[in-house]
């Protein structure tokens, strides 16, 4: 076809309520009850073919009603790796020679078939399997998987335009080809949106995906797959293979590895690198190695700062999804006079007000953390604590798995700002304080910069527009995401391009042209009209 097209100009999907009285809340109630009262079984799915795996069966679980079984899925074997594998690459031949409008039109299809028919199937899924609320399933699985779904193809046509000047006699083209190889994209729990978008942000550019969610995510992320395949991805061009990953190396070692997107923890990132350095003698190419792992987040208040709107950032950046967004706040820095002055108390009293419980029941602001290891790691730390003389527990600290893994929303004073409190990740409803001497302001900035090995969310909370250049100055390289008088979650596509640098990972962006240009290998291409036909140059006359 001899057209040059412009795709739809994308716009941040809508954000339903769920308000009493509105029909989609209506809607999606009737869709949690159906799905919970279904069990599924979540297979692999190679080539297109929905496949029951071999290996040993995982439960997938409601985390707040622990003993509901949602479905079951099974460990990939090596075999079905390598299976998943062999389809990538066989899928490659024809989906890089596939034009852009044709791969672009699955993915925009796609987020037209999850803002319609299957909003409701994604956001209930997900707060089934992941213990989200309604507001937090909307803005996650429906809103901001159709933002990626649009932004990218967005993104991918202005990379596509960008091309080189030509000299007199010349024309100079740039090839943004696929990856030489297949991708390996590793998926995590805590959000489908990211689920969706790690497999078809490189697909949408050409590559072939084998793609390995999380199994706490996995009752969503089958669905998510219906999805692709229903806007008519072709077979092979990302494979879904179920499991922990004990298999995993089948594809890490595989000479033909061209890249790897990844999000979930520093240590497993740092393991995947590694196996990719010692195999480097072992691949065609160089992988790319893309991904977006922990983070220790914070919020400085400078005492100019509005007590209201602090305390309400402190207890929504904490305490939303459970503390389980990379982005959720973790640790806080507060001026004596805006503590002692009504800033503990308003914060005590919103935090001693949440209530986490069954997601279904809307009127809970939370649900359960993901599973019984991450119950484990916030109890072990609250036993940690009562013999601590340099922390207290100002509210919250307990918690309760007889129906689901509860852990309450927990606030700690710490005195020592470098206490593990403001190092360690623990990714949970847990927010440590350090309230400091009004006049240190500038002393505090210097030193929460760089006490934590991550780099990822923070935010400055001041009407001191002095203060907020200083801080700003001072913590530049400290969070990928930065934030002035607001908390330090909620990154839109297209709005606030996600991603940090030192422990949280390479920063390349997702919901930005930035991501995709990692899924290309650019190829120059010169063509000469006029080519010379005299060997020497005019000094030598």
């Amino acid at each position: 076809m001899d057209a040059l097209f412009t795709v739809p100009t994308p716009e941040n999907e809508p954000v339903n309520s769920y308000a009493p009285g509105t029909p989609e809340r209506e809607r999606l109630q009737k869709k949690l009850a159906e799905l919970a009262g279904t069990r599924l079984d979540l297979d692999l799915n190679i080539s297109g073919e929905w496949r029951r795996g071999t290996g040993a069966e995982i439960e997938v679980v409601q985390p707040h009603r622990r003993h509901h079984v949602l479905g079951v899925t099974r460990e990939a074997t090596a075999g079905e790796w390598a299976d998943a594998v062999a389809a990538a690459k066989a899928a490659r031949h024809d989906w890089v020679r596939t034009d852009f409008a044709d791969r672009a039109a699955v993915f925009l299809r796609a987020a037209e078939l999850i803002s319609g028919p299957y909003r409701d199937v994604l956001n209930a899924a997900t707060m089934l399997g992941q213990s989200k609320t309604a507001a937090q399933a909307e803005i996650d699985a429906a809103c901001e998987l159709i933002d990626f779904l649009r932004f990218n193809v967005s993104f991918a046509e202005g990379i596509y335009r960008e091309q080189p000047i030509s000299s007199k006699g010349l024309w100079n083209r740039m090839d943004h080809r696929p990856l030489d190889g297949f991708v390996l994209a590793i998926t995590p729990f805590n959000f489908t949106a990211i689920a969706g978008n790690l497999p078809t942000a490189p697909a949408l550019m050409g590559n072939t995906v084998v793609w390995k969610p999380s199994p706490t995510q996995q009752f969503a992320a089958h669905f998510v797959m219906r999805v692709l395949l229903e806007a008519g991805l072709p077979h092979g061009v990302i494979n879904m293979v179920t499991g922990v990953g004990e298999h995993s190396e089948t594809a890490l070692l595989d000479a033909d590895l061209g890249g790897i997107h990844f999000t979930g923890s520093t240590r497993t990132f740092q393991h995947l690198w590694q196996t990719v350095g010692r195999n480097i003698g072992g691949y065609r190419t160089y992988p790319r190695l893309v991904g977006e792992t922990g983070g220790k987040d914070f919020i400085i208040a400078h005492p100019s700062a509005d007590l209201q709107t602090l305390a309400v950032a402190m207890v929504r950046g904490a305490y939303e999804y459970q503390g389980q967004k990379c982005s959720a706040l973790s640790r806080t820095y507060v001026p004596a006079s805006l503590w002692r002055g009504g800033l503990k108390d308003a914060v005590v009293g919103m935090t001693e007000d949440i209530t986490y419980g069954d997601v279904a029941d809307f009127a809970n602001f939370g649900g359960a953390v993901i599973d019984a290891r991450a119950y484990a790691k916030h109890t072990a730390l609250f036993e940690r604590l009562r013999g601590d003389a340099k922390a207290t527990v100002v509210t919250g600290g307990t918690a309760d798995d007889s129906q689901g893994f509860f852990v309450q929303p927990t606030l700690i004073e710490a005195t020592d700002p470098t206490h593990e409190l403001f190092t360690e990740e623990y990714f949970g409803p847990i927010n440590a304080v350090h309230v400091y001497d009004d006049a240190d302001f500038d002393t505090v900035v210097r030193e929460a910069a760089d006490i934590a090995p991550y780099a990822l969310t923070g935010a400055v909370f001041a009407t001191d527009r002095a203060a907020i250049a200083r801080a700003s100055e001072a913590l530049r390289f400290a969070a990928g995401n930065y934030y002035i008088n607001d908390k330090p979650t909620g990154a839109v596509v297209g709005q606030q391009p996600f991603g940090g640098a030192r422990g949280s990972g390479t920063n390349d962006k997702a919901g930005s042209w930035q991501n995709l240009i990692r899924w290309v290998s650019p190829r120059s291409i010169k063509e000469n009209f006029v080519p010379p036909t005299e060997y020497r140059y005019p000094h030598q006359g």
